[in-house]
């Protein structure tokens, strides 16, 4: 029995999602991921609320609604796992899968598949996935609606307009007001693209006043949650703080630049994919060429929309990869062209040599690095298999492409999953150290001080690992040190110990001594 393409994208988007969570339960929290492994580790603890809490306090950068997928999905565990932590993104990933197949396999199941691989094998996608990412999940809104604009004229669906305003919503309260504005314009590119200004101006004007609406309804519970000061937070951190560069600043041109490498191979190649497009047979049209001027238009206006704020970061261009992976997968939807033919062989060139290349490396960097890279043999076994399973499809022509494509995808995954993460969890590991701590301080408690590490940086990747609610006392100078009264705990790094060097501080004798976040770390304690 021939299954339907509508069947075929839900195998896919399955695997695809088995994928993106092979091997994923109690990975420890590390990096950005442990600021939303806390806010759903405290909405655990006190229930669901309006915003995310840090402390105790509401959190004004984001609203609570990605922290509530993660709580859902934790409350069968009762604890916040990686599992509940990366399931939302690797959900969002796979429904971006889903819908990629639905959207390009009418017209190719070739180019469609192979659409699916560029993207699998692009490197921001694949560490997204495997995190807390609300870009992704921002990627996935902003993908869906453009799908059902363009299924609703060329796939004879109906209008789900109800369903669009819905995703808007979903977007707003994922991402702010970015997660509506960015699906919001990749529709309104499809529609201009088309002329179609009735559709453009209803629908533009809409979701104006939708995001409107949703803009004062955050104020207003922004302003109930934590009144006027905390309001004024919301505004600052959610919308000035991107605008006016407070939060870091890029060049104009950043995201066009460094798309060549954080989004390759699918940006790179998708620029070269247009170049023979332009080129090649001015004639030449069709609903092939059509959808990949609708991925253009989309992918640019996301590219353009979001260089106006001056803070800008290379995951918020994932709304643009699905876009620039079936750009880049088009020369295997046309026959003819010598530009296409380069490119298709170029593509299945670099597919072909990936399990060697990443063999090589790997070798290479365990000659450099022993101590960490110990055990290499099983990701080898599977990178040697890969490559001969490469090197005997080159004969058949007619799977060559999509073997070679998802040989290189598994490669990659695998050294991503096999090697990459564990050896970035050992360095980047504050679990033991945080843990080892509390418990000492749970013996003979005290005030728990932590020094020079920010309440919003390096002290989230130390409470997340403590598992009850615990207020410490942040101090960043060594005047604020010296005013403490009484017992305490201290946790530093081994440099502001170093600087404590002749004060009572600096002469007490550390307790414990760790690695904390790819740095030394100490516990002092001060008895009374």
């Amino acid at each position: 029995m021939t299954l339907s393409i509508r069947q075929q994208s839900f195998v896919v988007g399955l695997l695809a999602l088995l994928l993106f969570s092979a091997g994923v339960y109690q990975q420890a929290p590390i990096g950005f991921d442990s600021r939303f492994v806390m806010f759903a580790q405290e909405m655990l603890r006190h229930g669901p609320s309006f915003f995310p809490t840090t402390y105790g306090q509401p959190y004004a950068d984001y609203s609570a609604l990605s922290t509530v997928f993660i709580w859902l999905l934790a409350l069968p565990f009762g604890q916040v796992n990686s599992l509940s932590a990366w399931l939302p993104s690797a959900i969002a990933g796979a429904v971006i899968v889903t819908l990629m197949y639905r959207l390009v396999a009418p017209y190719s199941r070739r180019w469609a598949l192979l659409s699916i691989a560029l993207m699998l094998l692009t490197n921001t996608f694949v560490t997204e996935t495997r995190a807390v990412s609300q870009d992704l999940m921002l990627a996935a809104v902003a993908f869906a609606v453009f799908y059902l604009g363009y299924a609703a004229d060329h796939f004879a669906a109906r209008r789900r307009w109800v369903l669009i305003l819905f995703l808007l919503l979903l977007g707003f309260g994922v991402r702010g007001p970015i997660g509506l504005v960015v699906p919001t314009g990749m529709l309104c590119s499809y529609y201009m693209l088309n002329r179609d200004w009735q559709r453009l101006f209803g629908f533009g004007l809409t979701a104006a006043l939708l995001l409107a609406v949703c803009v004062g309804a955050l104020l207003w519970l922004a302003e109930t949650s934590g009144g006027p000061i905390f309001m004024q937070d919301v505004i600052r951190m959610q919308f000035m703080g991107r605008m006016d560069g407070s939060e870091g600043v890029s060049g104009s041109l950043y995201y066009f630049t460094s798309s060549i490498g954080n989004y390759a191979l699918a940006y790179p190649l998708a620029l070269l994919t247009l170049v023979a497009v332009l080129l090649g047979n001015p004639r030449q049209n069709g609903p092939a060429l059509r959808l990949v001027q609708y991925c253009a238009a989309a992918g640019l206006i996301v590219m353009l929309g979001l260089s106006i704020p001056q803070a800008k970061k290379a995951r918020y261009m994932l709304p643009m990869l699905p876009m620039a992976a079936i750009i880049a997968a088009y020369p295997f939807a046309v026959a003819q062209g010598r530009l296409f033919n380069g490119i298709r062989v170029l593509m299945q060139g670099m597919w072909l040599l990936l399990p060697a290349l990443l063999i090589g490396g790997l070798l290479l960097a365990q000659r450099r690095y022993p101590q960490v890279l110990t055990s290499l043999g099983p990701v080898l076994i599977v990178l040697g298999s890969l490559q001969v399973i490469a090197l005997a499809v080159l004969a058949k022509a007619r799977w060559r492409a999509q073997v070679l494509a998802f040989s290189a995808v598994l490669a990659l995954w695998s050294v991503c999953i096999l090697v990459f993460e564990p050896v970035e969890r050992q360095l980047y590991d504050t679990q033991s150290f945080s843990r080892a701590t509390f418990a000492q301080v749970q013996k003979d408690p005290a005030p728990l001080v932590l020094h020079g590490m920010g309440k919003d940086a390096k002290a989230i990747k130390f409470m997340v690992n403590i598992e009850q609610d615990v207020q410490p006392v942040f101090t960043e100078s060594i005047q604020e040190l010296e005013n403490l009264q009484g017992p305490l705990w201290l946790v530093m790094d081994q440099s502001d110990y170093r600087a404590l060097h002749g004060t009572p501080l600096g002469a007490l004798t550390p307790v414990l001594n760790g690695r904390f976040d790819k740095n030394d770390f100490v516990l002092l304690h001060r008895p009374l």
